[in-house]
C-alpha cells in the first residue's frame, strides 16, 4: 500500500516521533510505502508532496516541529474542496491517508472518509489536550514542562520587584496547560476558559495577598479566557474560531489589575515558545506508540478510526467519536488548585 501522511494545525513537540513511527512500522512490519503531504490538507489540495521513507525519518525523533510542515487549511471552506482532495489522493496513487492533527484536521479526515470514501486514519494532536477521545495528547506535557520552567523564572523577578506578573499560555477552549502548569509552578491564581471570572474578583484576590504581606503575585491565564462580563465575539479563522492573537488577554488582565489596584503588573506571553523544541521523554514515547498503532490500523484496513490513549493503553476509536466534543478541565481537577488561590 502507498500511504499519504500529513500534519495539520499548529505544530507541537512529538509530531516527528509520530511520523518516524508510522514510516518505520509501516515499511519494516507491513511492507507499505509512504508519501509526505506538505502543509496539511493544503498539500493535498495542491498536490504538494515530498518523499517519505526510512532515510527521511532517520534522526528526527528528538526534533521539534514537523518535517512535513503544516497549515490550518480547511478544504471544506470551498464547495469543491473535499472532492479535490479525494481526486488528488487517487492521482497520487494513495491507498489511504494518515492525518495527524486536532479536532479541525481530524474533522476533515472524518468527512473525507464518510462523504468521499477516502480511507483515512487519524492521530490526535493538540497541545491544548482538549480532544475528548483521548486522555492525553503528545506535546501537552512538554508544553507543561516549558510553562512550569517559565513560572519558576518569573517567580524570582516578581518577588524581587514586588510585581504582579500575568503569564499567558495556550488554551483556546480548555485550560489544561494553565491548570497543570499553574499547579506545578505554584501560581497564585489560574484563569481558564471553563471558569469565567469578573475582573473585580481577580483584583480583590491580588489586594488580599498584598494585605496579608505578600507583595507579589503570579497569575496564569489561558489565551481563551474571558471575563464574565465580556462579549463572546471577534474575528474568526478558517474553522470559525475566535482570533485569539488579537485578544491579548494576558496584557488586558495586567492592565486592569494595574488600573484598579495601583500595583505594578506586567504580562508575559509565552506563545509559540510552548510549541517549540524537543519533546520530553513521555511525548516521544506516546508519539511513537500512536504512530505504530496508526500504521497497524492502515495495514488492517481499519479506516475512519483514530488512535487514543485510555489509561495506559493505546486503543483505536471512531474518528467521529474522538472529535465529537471538546475535553474541558473538569471542576474537580481545577479544584485541586483552588486552595492556593486568593479567591
Amino acid at each position: 500500500m502507498r500511504i499519504g501522511v500529513l500534519t495539520g494545525g499548529g505544530d507541537c513537540p512529538g509530531l516527528n516521533a509520530v511520523i518516524r513511527s508510522i514510516v518505520r512500522n509501516g515499511e519494516n512490519v507491513h511492507g507499505n510505502t509512504h508519501l509526505g503531504i506538505r502543509r496539511g490538507w493544503r498539500g493535498l489540495l495542491e498536490k504538494e508532496t515530498i518523499p517519505l521513507g526510512l532515510d527521511q525519518v532517520r534522526g528526527i525523533l528528538p526534533r521539534g516541529g514537523t518535517i512535513l510542515s503544516t497549515s490550518r487549511t480547511n478544504p471544506f471552506k470551498d464547495a469543491d474542496g473535499g472532492r479535490v482532495c479525494a481526486e488528488n489522493a487517487k492521482e497520487l496513487g494513495l491507498d489511504a491517508v494518515i492525518a495527524i492533527g486536532g479536532e479541525d484536521t481530524l474533522g476533515v479526515a472524518n468527512r473525507l472518509s464518510h462523504e468521499y470514501d477516502l480511507p483515512c486514519v487519524g492521530v490526535p494532536k493538540t497541545i491544548d489536550n482538549d480532544l475528548d477521545g483521548t486522555d492525553y495528547t503528545f506535546g501537552f506535557f512538554t508544553a507543561v514542562d516549558i510553562v512550569t520552567q517559565a513560572l519558576d523564572r518569573v517567580h524570582t523577578t516578581a518577588e524581587s520587584h514586588d510585581r504582579v506578573i500575568v503569564v499567558e499560555v495556550m488554551g483556546r477552549h480548555a485550560g489544561w496547560i494553565a491548570t497543570y502548569a499553574g499547579i506545578a509552578g505554584g501560581a497564585d491564581f489560574i484563569l481558564i476558559p471553563e471558569d469565567p471570572q469578573p475582573i473585580e474578583r481577580v483584583c480583590d484576590a491580588v489586594m488580599s495577598r498584598h494585605q496579608s504581606g505578600k507583595k507579589f503575585s503570579i497569575i496564569v491565564v489561558s489565551e481563551g479566557f474571558q471575563f464574565s462580563e465580556d462579549p463572546h465575539d471577534g474575528p474568526l479563522d478558517d474553522f470559525g474560531h475566535r482570533d485569539l492573537a488579537r485578544a491579548n488577554i494576558g496584557e488586558r488582565v495586567a492592565d486592569l489589575i494595574s488600573d484598579r489596584t495601583g500595583f505594578e503588573a506586567r504580562s508575559v506571553v509565552l506563545g509559540h515558545v510552548q510549541r517549540g523544541g524537543s519533546p520530553n521523554a513521555f511525548d516521544r514515547i506516546l508519539g511513537t506508540r500512536f504512530g505504530s498503532l496508526a500504521a497497524d490500523l492502515v495495514a488492517h484496513g481499519k479506516f475512519g478510526r483514530m488512535v487514543a490513549l485510555r489509561g495506559d493503553e493505546v486503543i483505536d476509536i471512531p474518528i467521529s467519536e474522538g472529535v465529537a466534543r471538546l475535553k474541558t478541565v473538569p471542576p474537580e481537577r481545577y479544584a485541586v488548585a483552588r486552595p492556593f488561590f486568593g479567591f
